[in-house]
């Protein structure tokens, strides 16, 4: 069976209020479709730090991230995760104030995930820094995980 890692935008669309933007509210379809029919069979896993970025903000929306979360098995922060996440801040890859997008990145990757699912293209799944991404992993001793969307998973006859 193949595995995931839920980032902390896959919750935020699910749970969110409806949307006023169009593309906010194909983000929401498309996680909420991909949830429901059952994460394309994957064995999902999630982080500390996607517990902790779920937890913030208003607190019955927080609740709700929560919950969806709260059967998912939680990947080990351990010193394997931090060194990568810090390389990958290191080489400019990503940003220093947003260090919980390396950790992301890393504990998929240390723990073997073989897909990281997210709405995040600024820092996560930007194509233009994937290859770049892929090489600083590669070069630390693990493999990236297939950095990609809900809706990349959705099937032709689920839309």
């Amino acid at each position: 069976m193949p595995t995931a890692y839920i980032e902390t935008t896959i919750p935020s669309y699910y749970s969110s209020r409806p949307a006023r933007d169009v593309v906010q509210i194909a983000r929401q379809t498309a996680t909420r479709q991909w949830w429901d029919q059952g994460c394309s069979g994957f064995q999902l896993f999630t982080s500390q730090e996607v517990l902790d970025e779920a937890g913030r903000g208003d607190s019955e929306q927080a609740a709700r991230r929560l919950e969806m979360l709260a059967q998912i098995p939680v990947l080990e922060f351990n010193a394997e995760v931090e060194d990568l996440a810090r390389r990958l801040i290191g080489a400019g890859l990503v940003p220093a104030g947003v260090a919980s997008d390396a950790v992301h990145i890393a504990t998929a990757s240390v723990h073997g995930v073989d897909f990281l699912i997210t709405w995040n293209f600024k820092h996560i799944a930007n194509p233009l820094i994937r290859q770049r991404l892929r090489q600083e992993v590669a070069c630390a001793g693990f493999v990236l995980p297939v950095l990609c969307t809900p809706e990349e998973l959705l099937n032709d006859e689920d839309t």
